[in-house]
């Protein structure tokens, strides 16, 4: 069984093969800058990288130049290898609490809810509808971000507002990084060889959410109704005080549209460090010390370390953390500084364990009163796990 698991953005659509026997990826790519001059892909297969610059006007022309290319280089014989395709869809809403095969009433259904991420939705919708042009015949797969964080007590999801913004408008959380949590759930079951457990799921890259996981169900996110929610970014704001949106107004002569903007945009780490917001580059300027990205590295561990200790109360403790996702794999040094605050918490590392990047790895001590893993994410292979099982059902 061979299954492709897509990713499509406005001018996008990252792609991966997998085998699904093994779950191996035989070839993945992307294609860039989808109706804008200067499109190009880049394909991955048995070593080989292949780049070229092509007219590409629309997500359909991507695909078929991906199917084509997929049998021109011989990576399957024919497209009747391909046994379905499975898309990242940002926002469920709450009306997908699980993954679910395409039809005409799903899109219908997306089409419905495409503002409450008005950045994405219409974007993977896209790829979808040019898969299903080329494709007619295979099964597509709707694989949902917020779909895992359904399982949210009401209490939880419901923000202290009038309650009417709720039942007229769907005003709740939804959180986000999603499939890469549940994929982090999947896993840590695997190492611990039992189904119950309290974890606390550290997503951290440019965008980042912390969630509190018990049992292999979401009990708690720190994201929201956006992705601007919850902790410092590389570019959002996370939390703050929400009076400041309309102080910024009067002050710079903006409306909230772009303010907004500004929040998820130019806020965060490159806000704060006003130099990048590449953690990479943070940590670089703070071995120079540079004053604004010390400040702005202490706030981001800050922020994260204040959810992992929320959730920690709020599971009455927790057996597992895990760290993923690219600042999460590979930045040690904020691993470390995490792991250090949480040591009132009993928590405990190996500092040369900790010295690891993007493999599955445990850094806490044996006498760490909660075990820290290093695991990487894959969110492509748990949308292919969630085509397989929906085609075979």
């Amino acid at each position: 069984m061979k299954i492709i698991s897509i990713n499509a953005g406005s001018s996008s659509l990252k792609f991966s093969l997998f085998d699904m026997k093994d779950e191996h990826v035989i070839a993945s790519g992307l294609f860039e800058r989808i109706g804008i001059e200067g499109s190009n892909y880049t394909i991955k297969f048995n070593g080989e990288k292949i780049t070229q610059e092509i007219e590409l006007s629309t997500h359909v022309d991507a695909v078929n130049i991906l199917l084509d290319k997929l049998t021109d280089l011989n990576i399957i014989s024919s497209l009747d290898e391909i046994d379905g395709v499975g898309h990242r869809i940002v926002q469920g809403k709450d009306l997908f609490q699980e993954s679910v095969i395409v039809t005409d009433e799903v899109m219908e259904k997306l089409e419905e809810i495409k503002g409450f991420a008005p950045l994405h939705n219409p974007a993977n919708m896209l790829g979808i509808e040019a898969f299903r042009k080329v494709l007619p015949n295979v099964p597509m797969v709707a694989v949902f971000d917020t779909a895992f964080h359904q399982t949210m007590d009401k209490t939880t999801y419901l923000y202290p507002v009038p309650y009417s913004w709720y039942e007229d408008y769907g005003v709740r959380k939804y959180g986000a990084h999603g499939t890469s949590h549940r994929y982090i759930t999947e896993t840590v079951k695997k190492i611990l060889g039992r189904e119950a457990f309290r974890l606390i799921s550290c997503h951290i890259g440019n965008g980042g959410s912390i969630t509190a996981i018990k049992d292999g169900v979401c009990v708690d996110t720190s994201m929201g109704f956006t992705p601007l929610a919850g902790i410092m970014m590389g570019t959002r704001s996370g939390d703050i005080d929400p009076s400041v949106i309309p102080y910024v107004m009067e002050k710079e002569g903006k409306n909230a549209s772009e303010v907004i903007d500004d929040l998820n945009k130019r806020s965060g780490l490159f806000g704060m460090s006003e130099y990048s917001s590449d953690m990479r580059d943070i940590v670089e300027q703070c071995d120079m010390q540079n004053e604004k990205c010390l400040v702005a590295r202490q706030k981001y561990v800050r922020r994260i370390v204040d959810y992992i200790a929320q959730y920690y109360v709020l599971l009455g403790g927790a057996d597992v953390i895990v760290f993923t996702a690219g600042v999460g794999e590979n930045s040690v040094p904020v691993r470390r500084e995490i792991c250090e605050k949480l040591a009132c918490l009993g928590v405990k590392i190996d500092l040369d364990l900790n010295n690891q990047r993007g493999e599955i790895t445990k850094i806490s001590t044996e006498d760490s009163s909660i075990a820290v893993y290093i695991i990487p994410t894959d969110e492509e292979l748990m949308i292919a796990r969630d085509t397989l099982h929906l085609i075979h059902r």
